[in-house]
């Protein structure tokens, strides 16, 4: 048959027999060589089968394409007369290679010309895969790679345009939710080659974002409404954001995004980007309803969605692309997107882990410390172990990069944001905007008239005149307030880190810098030179001990964080009392900080300690708090991976230690959630190991203040995790076989943490407004209602009601009043405390709570 009949019959529907004949031969060599090698049907590796090698690799492209096209009808022809096939079958498995050859083949370079293009466009379009009558089941990206390939940037032919065309509609036709992101690449490229064939290469191709969602409706809308000159400048932005791919952007990726950012304009790019930025940091999650038909039958699923994956890889383009800048306004959105996208959807994980990854990225990027500063706290702030330790790797290129230590370049990278005395101080014209810091995380602002006085609401001609500075003053609070909360806890973290710092250092980036002294003056520090210890803290701007004694440091004295676990008793009781009297508010627990010390029970088992075992916890509270102090843990699940138990670890580098709290699934029927995880877990024994040779340590070679710390986040997990703090658990049913525990641990023995809020509360009920009602005893928090008299514990704050300790369900309302707002206390942030005191106001006043299921349990009989 001549090359003529051959186009004539291909063009025609039929086929050549004799070259169909030599295929088959081709296929069952194939199988056979595959049998003898045991090799899996499904699994074939093409470029390791001999027959390919020494055969089919050595066809001309022409025949290879003729291979393409035997193979794909062939197997369409299995496929439908076989409905139901086991892969154990012959016919099936010599569907299956040569379904793998059509992959292979496809991947290729093969030189196509005009008429082979049209060909394989018809194969693919008319002939089923696996019951799949899309045409996307073929390897139709491969396909349409290369041609692209040979293709762009030539003049294409009527056939060719025709076939172009013909691919496109029949991939506009797929409609199935998985294959959304592949389709939406593929009509890009072939539109692409399309407009190029109808309006020249000269002319700039519109693009727009794929896919439809909220970003990309939100993000077009922007674009149509620019100018003609800058639509045309955007473009291309947008194709080059939407070839991002991988963890990191390469080299010729920002190069080639730089000149495309030039001819556009930087102002005009940042502006444009940041409002996006801002856009997608707001979202919410929302459920999405989408079918799929498979076999004539039409599936109806729901998918709880953030960000579409198109959306998420053109944004991650832009965020790369970004790395170009080193404003604060760029780095500050980009930490406030970067924490959007980390926040979890339930069932799904983080919302958009790779724009959260390229976040991290670009933020290192950044010059100077603002890019570092945000790294720092966003450490703090998210949970997720893989991203910890991205942000840990960024922060430690950094630190090489000047020389210096990873905990000193968190301390080089935290703004000052020009706070001075605990404010900032901004002019509009002859007005001043002041910014002050209240508290941890909450500051106000004022303007101050030019007569000295204050007015709370933004005079309208600042609004008018300063719209953009007023703007960036705004923003500029929010970040203190972040900054803030983030370096307390930074520090917080510091009290097993053993870390000390020379006089200079800790003057200039604590003392006198306008953001930390805000924390710094109200922190004890240890202050040594020649193995003499001086414990001091700022007061009327002076160091002082707990006598108030005024006294000068040495100016060659080594600074370290005050611990109350290696100091005597009668030390720590001075402090807290020193604290009372001059009425300092820590911004963290030091003075009043829970201390833990080995007992004698710990020194008889030696090697672990029970001492917050046998605990039933929430397993998703537990493992937020976990990550939350900087432990590592997975949560476990109701299916079988090989463990039933599983330790929380956390790392002390500073003592070449790794502390470890185990516990065990909770396997009770229905005790698990939708995505199969476990609701609860017992608790077991906690124990240190040297990383040094990972061998387990006794417990009286572990330093007093690792020790300590451990015991206390441990304590902290089970304060908060254990279900005897949720006064709705017994009465939800919660689990039967453990509602002994419930009752003892919620009005049982007071923890080291509870001790301490009972001593606040020694100290604070003598000053409340309830006093003459309200009275301490053991561990209970008594109040004298009108109808009824309440215990309430001071460790779990649930409650009892004399005279039979009948136990009252109140769910604390957080929208109420804070009834510690206006008390003086020693340390902030118990909100055990607080929960404490609501109660203890409310049921003062019982005859006057109109809440029905509070009454209702009050005056039953």
């Amino acid at each position: 048959m001549s090359l003529i009949d051959k186009i004539k019959n291909a063009f025609a529907g039929g086929e050549d027999k004799e070259l169909s004949k030599e295929f088959d031969a081709i296929i069952k060599k194939v199988f056979k060589e595959m049998e003898a090698h045991g090799t899996g049907y499904w699994s074939v590796k093409v470029n390791q089968v001999t027959t390919f090698t020494s055969e089919i690799k050595l066809w001309d492209d022409k025949k290879k394409i003729d291979f393409v096209v035997d193979c794909v009808k062939k197997s369409n022809i299995f496929h439908r007369k076989h409905n139901r096939y086991s892969y154990e079958d012959y016919g099936y498995q010599i569907c299956n290679i040569r379904e793998r050859f059509v992959d292979y083949l496809m991947k290729t370079k093969i030189i196509y010309e005009d008429v082979d293009v049209q060909r394989l466009v018809r194969t693919f379009k008319n002939n089923e895969r696996h019951n799949h009558a899309d045409i996307i089941a073929w390897p139709i990206a491969y396909f349409t790679n290369q041609v692209v390939k040979q293709y762009k940037n030539k003049t294409l032919s009527p056939i060719m345009i025709a076939a172009l065309e013909e691919l496109l509609a029949s991939l506009e036709a797929v409609d199935r939710h998985y294959y959304r992101k592949t389709k939406a690449k593929l009509l890009d490229k072939i539109d692409g080659l399309l407009f190029q064939a109808k309006n020249g290469v000269v002319e700039v191709r519109p693009v727009l974002f794929s896919g439809e969602g909220r970003f990309s409706a939100f993000a077009n809308k922007m674009i149509e409404g620019l100018t003609t000159e800058d639509k045309k400048k955007w473009y291309p932005l947008i194709a080059q954001a939407q070839k991002a791919s991988g963890g990191k952007p390469s080299k010729k990726y920002l190069k080639e995004s730089k000149v495309l950012i030039d001819a556009l304009g930087t102002e005009k790019f940042k502006a444009v980007v940041n409002d996006w930025f801002l856009f997608v940091r707001n979202l919410k999650d929302k459920n999405e309803e989408h079918t799929s038909t498979h076999n004539g039958r039409v599936y109806t699923y729901n998918i709880r969605e953030f960000l579409n994956s198109f959306s998420s890889d053109a944004l991650k383009g832009f965020v790369w692309m970004c790395s170009h800048f080193h404003d604060a306004t760029t780095i500050q959105n980009l930490a406030a997107l970067a924490e959007r996208c980390y926040k979890k959807i339930p069932g799904k994980g983080p919302a958009a882990a790779a724009i959260g990854n390229a976040c991290l990225y670009t933020l290192s990027q950044a010059e100077g410390f603002e890019g570092i500063s945000q790294l720092s706290r966003l450490k703090l702030r998210i949970k997720q172990s893989s991203t910890q330790k991205m942000i840990e790797k960024y922060l430690l290129a950094a630190a090489k990069e000047q020389g210096v230590s990873l905990h000193e370049i968190e301390d080089l990278a935290v703004e000052s944001f020009g706070i001075v005395d605990g404010g900032k101080t901004e002019l509009f014209d002859d007005y001043k905007g002041l910014i002050k810091i209240t508290s941890i995380g909450k500051s106000t602002l004022q303007w101050v008239k030019p007569d000295g006085k204050l007015q709370k609401s933004v005079p309208a001609f600042v609004k008018q005149k300063y719209a953009d500075k007023l703007k960036v003053f705004k923003a500029q609070k929010k970040q203190i307030e972040k900054t803030l909360t983030a370096q307390r806890d930074r520090i917080d973290r510091m009290f097993r880190a053993n870390r000390t710092w020379n006089m200079d250092t800790f003057t200039k980036l604590y003392l006198q810098h306008g953001l930390m002294q805000y924390l710094a003056k109200k922190i004890i520090w240890t202050f040594t030179f020649e193995d003499e210890a001086q414990h001091l803290i700022w007061k009327a701007e002076a160091w002082v001990n707990n006598d108030g004694t005024t006294i000068t440091p040495h100016p060659e004295s080594t600074i370290s964080l005050w611990h109350p676990a290696i100091h005597p008793v009668a030390a720590v009781k001075k402090w807290r009392a020193f604290l009372m009297a001059q009425e300092i508010q820590q911004p963290l627990k030091q003075a009043y900080r829970e201390v833990y010390i080995l007992t004698a029970a710990e020194i008889n088992t030696k090697s672990y300690s029970n001492r917050m075992a046998a605990h039933v916890l929430k397993q998703h509270q537990f493992n937020m708090l976990a990550k939350t102090r900087g432990w590592k843990y997975s949560l476990m699940g109701a299916f079988d991976d090989g463990r039933y138990n599983e330790a929380a670890e956390l790392l002390l580098p500073a003592y070449n230690l790794r502390a470890e709290y185990w516990v065990n699934e909770l396997n009770v029927e229905d005790g698990y959630n939708d995505t199969g995880i476990w609701l609860y877990i017992a608790t077991d024994q906690v124990r240190f190991i040297d990383v040094a040779n990972n061998e387990v340590l006794d417990l009286v070679d572990v330093p007093t203040i690792p020790f300590s710390e451990v015991l206390r986040d441990v304590d902290l997990f089970v304060g908060v995790a254990s279900v005897g703090n949720d006064p709705a658990w017994q009465d939800t049913g919660g689990i039967p076989a453990y509602r002994d525990y419930w009752q003892s641990y919620s009005f049982g023995d007071l923890t080291e943490v509870a001790k301490n809020r009972k001593e606040v509360l020694s100290n604070l009920v003598p000053r409340l407004k309830i006093n003459k009602v309200t009275q301490i005893k053991d561990k209970f928090l008594v109040v004298q209602g009108k109808l009824r008299t309440y215990k309430i514990h001071i460790g779990s704050t649930n409650i009892l009601m004399e005279p039979n300790d009948e136990y009252l369900c109140i769910v604390p309302d957080r929208s109420k009043k804070n009834h510690t707002e206006n008390l003086f206390i020693p340390f902030e942030g118990d909100n055990g405390l607080s929960i404490i005191l609501s109660k203890a106001f409310l049921l003062a006043n019982d005859d006057k709570i109109t809440d029905g299921t509070i009454t209702s349990q009050i005056l039953r009989k």
